[in-house]
């Protein structure tokens, strides 16, 4: 039988965040995913500010540019899976009574005001019901994401602008749960921290869902920034310092500066996630959980998460076992093209989740 209209296609996810644009655009087979396109660039400062857009002809532009340059095979789609910024975002898992799929939209619009700052009007809102790990007859958990519509649709519009077209968008906590948890479930509650150059994002994953997130003002640059001026050298040789030493803080001058500069700063960090770790698990008693046990496991990603000492130090101060997420997780092999594999791909994990999703989209052909 001859098929008139195919509407099959290809996606790739697509990373927008403060200090650079990602693109990775997944094969999916039998036994994972598997790389075919990757891209990275970083942006000129201020065009996008605490996740809202400066500068729109400039960011699509940059957008464009990395679409053309992207390294493996040429992308030849211009369907895209893109992220919203986790900032402008309100997240919030609610139990509702057990009811139709139409009576749910009407319930949970008007529910969500009660969380909501801004008039429901003003907003965006999606939501999922939550698929239990046990099974309940009387209620359900749902999982509900507003964003204000003058954020999405600014961010619509620069990716129009760069000819390509959104299929979906998404908060950067469901793409980064996606990438790191295995088929995406886990019996007891994760925490994840994505610790970016501008910020860390603290998420809670647990069961099948994101449950909890918070945007810690922590960041990359401003451990790079205190060591330039604590020592009074330039942001380069800072981020130099700070690679090479970390928290080792070995025999050596150099080495004990730069430790005295960041413990404090990481100390608050840790004291930090202890504060939303506790505030999360005394409000959970509602949610569907296989496990009431508490957090046992924290998972680091992003461009900072390789700091030398970092694993050891928040799992010494927290008490909680913590790992370097491993973007693979989901994946058939690692990748073994050379140009691609000398990227750092933890700083890719939330661009791995877009691209997953684009590789599950409906209609994706294989």
């Amino acid at each position: 039988m001859m098929k008139f209209l195919d509407l099959k296609f290809k996606a790739f996810g697509l990373d927008i965040n403060d200090s650079s644009l990602k693109i990775a655009m997944f094969q999916k087979k039998k036994n994972g995913f598997y790389i075919d396109s990757l891209g990275e660039l970083k942006m000129d400062p201020g065009l996008i500010i605490n996740g809202a857009v400066n500068n729109e002809d400039a960011l699509a532009k940059a957008i464009k540019t990395l679409y053309g340059t992207v390294k493996g095979k040429k992308l030849k789609t211009r369907y895209a899976v893109c992220s919203l910024p986790e900032e402008e975002s309100f997240l919030q898992v609610i139990q509702m009574p057990k009811m139709s799929e139409d009576e749910l939209k009407s319930a949970i619009l008007f529910e969500a005001e009660n969380y909501i700052p801004l008039p429901i009007d003003q907003v965006y809102l999606d939501f999922q019901i939550i698929t239990p790990l046990e099974k309940v007859s009387d209620h359900c958990d749902v999982l509900f994401v507003a964003m204000p519509k003058k954020i999405v649709d600014t961010y619509f519009s620069c990716i129009r602008k760069a000819g390509l077209i959104p299929l979906a968008f998404e908060v950067e906590s469901q793409s980064i749960s996606r990438a790191l948890i295995k088929n995406e479930m886990c019996e007891q509650p994760i925490v994840i921290l994505d610790i970016g150059q501008n910020n860390t994002d603290f998420v809670v994953f647990s069961g099948r869902s994101t449950r909890f997130t918070y945007s810690i003002p922590t960041s990359s640059s401003q451990l790079t920034n205190a060591i330039a001026e604590a020592l009074a050298v330039s942001p380069k040789e800072a981020e130099r310092l700070k690679v090479k030493h970390g928290l080792e803080g070995k025999e050596g001058s150099e080495s004990k500066a730069v430790l005295k500069v960041l413990w404090p700063i990481l100390d608050d960090f840790a004291s930090n996630i202890k504060k939303h770790i506790d505030f999360y698990q005394e409000h959970t008693f509602h949610e569907h959980l296989l496990s009431k046990e508490e957090v046992r496991k924290i998972i680091i990603c992003g461009g900072g998460a390789n700091l030398k000492g970092l694993v050891e130090f928040l799992s010494q101060r927290l008490g909680v076992g913590v790992e370097v997420g491993d973007p693979f997780v989901n994946f058939g092999e690692k990748p073994k093209d050379e140009n691609i594999g000398k990227i750092n791909f933890s700083s890719f994990t939330a661009c791995f989740g877009l691209a997953q999703r684009a590789a599950d989209f409906e209609g994706y052909e294989y």
